[in-house]
Formats: C-alpha cells, sequence, structure tokens
C-alpha cells in the first residue's frame, strides 16, 4: 500500500476540535435565549452536547491511525504510549481541576462538591479519573471533566483493542461485549448503591467508557477504512455535508424526546440513548470522512489559521467555559453592570450598561475564554507537552523531535 496520500496535514480536523466545544457551550449556555426563540429551538440548542460524541469519534479515529500500524505490546512501546497521551492530556486538567478544589477552598461553591463533604477525597477522585465511574460524583470539580475518564479508559484500551482485531479478527464483537459488561456491572451495583458506582443505565451509557465505546470504535473502523484506502475516492458523494446533515437530524430527534425526571436533556431519554450512542457516531464519521477526502467549503473555514489555533486551545476552552471561572466572569460582570448604573446616577444620565444584557455577557464571556484559553495553550499546554515528551518521565526519551500533537496524519 502506498504510503504517500496518507503523509498529509489535515488542519480541518484541528478545527474541527473547536466545533465540537462550541458546540458543548451552546448546549450548556442555550437557556440564555428562552425569551428569544421557540421552545423548539431551545430544546434543539440544549442538545448540543454532540460535541462530546465528535470528540470521541475523532479520539478513536487519531489514537488508530497514529498507532494501528505500528503498536506493539512491548513495555518500553507502552510506556512511550502512556507518556505520551499524559502529555497531550493530563497536566492542564490536573492544573485546572486544582484551581477548580483551590476555588472551593476559597468560596465554598457547593457546584464544586455537589453536596459531599469530603473535598480532599473528592480531589484525589477527579485528579486519578476515577470520579467518572460513580453517579455520585461525575459532575464534581470540573464538571465536564467527565468526558476526560471515557477518554482515558479508550487509551488504556485501544492496543488491546487493536491486538484483538488485527491477531484474533474480532472487532466488532468488542463494543458488544464491553456494553453488556456495563449492563452487568448496572444489574450488580444498582442493587448495592456504592455511591452510584456503575448506578444506573442513563449514567452508564451516557457517562463511561462502557456505554459509549461504540463511538469510538465507529472512529477505529474509520481510521482503518482511511489506512486501507487512503484519502482517494472515485465517487462524488458529498460525505462531508450529508453527515453534517445527519449530525442535525440526530439533535432533531434527540430534541422532541420528553426529559426523564432529574435529567436535563432528551439525550437521557432511552431514544435519545440509541440516536446519541449509535446513530449519531455513524454520521459523525461520514462527516469526518468528507472532511478528510473532500475539498469542500466546510473544510476550508476549518483549516483557516485562526480557526485551527482556536482547535489548537479548544481543549482548555472546554475545560474552562463551564463551572468556576465562567462563575467569577459571570460575578465580576454583574459588579461592572452595577457600577455603570452607580456612574449614570452621578452623571444624571438614563443609558443602557453594556453589562446590562445576558446575551451580550454570553458574548464576553465566550470571547474571554477563547483570549484565555489561547494563552494558557501557548504559554503553558503546549510547552508543559513538550517537556515531558522531551523528558525521561516513564520511559528515558530517545528523540529531540516529539510527536506533534495537533491533528497530524502521518
Amino acid at each position: 500500500m502506498s504510503q504517500k496520500p496518507l503523509q498529509n496535514y489535515i488542519p480541518a480536523l484541528t478545527g474541527v476540535r473547536a466545533l465540537a466545544a462550541y458546540l458543548v457551550f451552546i448546549s450548556h449556555y442555550f437557556y440564555v435565549f428562552d425569551d428569544v426563540f421557540p421552545h423548539i429551538v431551545q430544546r434543539f440548542l440544549g442538545e448540543m452536547h454532540i460535541g462530546v460524541s465528535i470528540f470521541f469519534v475523532l479520539s478513536g479515529f487519531l489514537i488508530t491511525f497514529r498507532y494501528y500500524n505500528n503498536f506493539h505490546l512491548t513495555k518500553d512501546w507502552f510506556r512511550q504510549y502512556l507518556k505520551n497521551r499524559v502529555a497531550r492530556i493530563y497536566p492542564m486538567y490536573a492544573l485546572l481541576t486544582t484551581c477548580a478544589f483551590a476555588y472551593y477552598f476559597i468560596t465554598k461553591d457547593p457546584a464544586i462538591t455537589r453536596g459531599n463533604d469530603n473535598p480532599i477525597l473528592l480531589w484525589v477522585m477527579n485528579i486519578t479519573f476515577v470520579r467518572g465511574f460513580f453517579y455520585q460524583f461525575w459532575d464534581t470539580g470540573i464538571a465536564q471533566g467527565w468526558s476526560l475518564t471515557v477518554e482515558e479508559c479508550f487509551y488504556f484500551s485501544a492496543p488491546i483493542i487493536f491486538l484483538i482485531a488485527k491477531k484474533y479478527n474480532k472487532f466488532y464483537l468488542q463494543p458488544i461485549v464491553l456494553t453488556a459488561f456495563a449492563v452487568v456491572m448496572v444489574l450488580i451495583f444498582s442493587r448495592v448503591n456504592w455511591h452510584g458506582f456503575f448506578g444506573n443505565v442513563p449514567f452508564v451509557m451516557l457517562f463511561t467508557f462502557f456505554g459509549r465505546c461504540f463511538e469510538f470504535f465507529v472512529g477505529v473502523q474509520l481510521a482503518r477504512i482511511v489506512l486501507n484506502k487512503g484519502f482517494e475516492r472515485t465517487n462524488k458523494i458529498t460525505y462531508t455535508y450529508i453527515g453534517f446533515i445527519l449530525m442535525m437530524l440526530c439533535v432533531l430527534v434527540m430534541a422532541f424526546q420528553p426529559v426523564p425526571a432529574g435529567w436535563a436533556a432528551g439525550v437521557e431519554s432511552t431514544t435519545g440513548i440509541i440516536v446519541n450512542n449509535y446513530f449519531l457516531c455513524i454520521a459523525v464519521a461520514l462527516f469526518f470522512y468528507g472532511i478528510l477526502t473532500e475539498n469542500t467549503l466546510f473544510k476550508k473555514v476549518l483549516a483557516l489559521p485562526f480557526v485551527e489555533l482556536l482547535g489548537k486551545s479548544s481543549y482548555i476552552f472546554y475545560l474552562i467555559h463551564l463551572g468556576w471561572m465562567y462563575t467569577l466572569m459571570h460575578g465580576y460582570f454583574d459588579s461592572l453592570n452595577d457600577y455603570a448604573f452607580e456612574l449614570y446616577d452621578k452623571w444624571g444620565v438614563d443609558w443602557r450598561s453594556p453589562f446590562e444584557f445576558d446575551k451580550l455577557n454570553l458574548l464576553y464571556a465566550f470571547i474571554i475564554l477563547n483570549a484565555i484559553s489561547i494563552l494558557l495553550f501557548t504559554k503553558i499546554e503546549e510547552p508543559l507537552n513538550h517537556y515531558i515528551r522531551r523528558s525521561n518521565f516513564l520511559i528515558k526519551n530517545k528523540s529531540r523531535n516529539p510527536e506533534n500533537e495537533s491533528v497530524k496524519i502521518n
């Protein structure tokens, strides 16, 4: 097989990361537009959590593309593999999670601990990712960080997935086994109620790797197809737009689902889980296949240098867009609003405050959070990533040219 078509850098896939992060942002703050849009539009925006599915499919694709044809389950190979993964994910997560708990000790904001009375234990559970297996703890600390537990489970599983697929030709059986394991665990632990460990079906299916594994396997299969066939195509099917339209149709279906008691969106209904976990990811894979093999306007926009930079910093944006940093920012906007009206009273004028409207404040927050993300990416995340890769952490460094962790196909 010729490797020439595979030696390409696809900036648009880096831009996709920004798109995914912004969709999640919309899903968390759609309520700001309650007085603008009809109810069904609000529900539609509330289901934009599909950005998480985009991340999962993309992770499955990228890890497979980078490692599937050259993995060796030796001690040195696995240590290097883990070193790369730690360098990419862990430093900023640990830093921002620690900041979240420092914020809790200063403010006692219950949003960080969700009413749990042992913040030190929660901090340990958060920085070790194990909180993601417990219904009682999954949204503590940086709430959206639950998805990193799912990602880490895939990272640890990927070499075994590759081995079973290549040596035993048992690729499609694996997600079935993992999902069956999740069902058995729920049947056992829903009766035990150990802090919600595998506590209920919606939680396990939506917030653990065992429930979400099919999305990663779809990404894995997409990479296997591209590794086998390359980026060249003979048909003229516009997979980019077909995939995107199908993604939006999945969102619409979830928007029409009744929201179960105690949950926040239609995705938590039975139909929502099925659509989100098993149909949406296929649409995402079609979208990615189009990005990889077509030259569309969508791809050109996602590949713009500024969008690419937003994509590189989107991991940090994802971690800070909801939680303590946004809460501080929102409080600061309220203070500025009060200060503006105090000035207007002194001046004897009846003006509007630039911080009077929630919609404008959300826009300000979006811009500021992106600026902070870019700053943290360039000054902390990227240098730490490179430092760890060049270090002797886990395994002695053998090269001064660490793997480029942008979305690079090589």
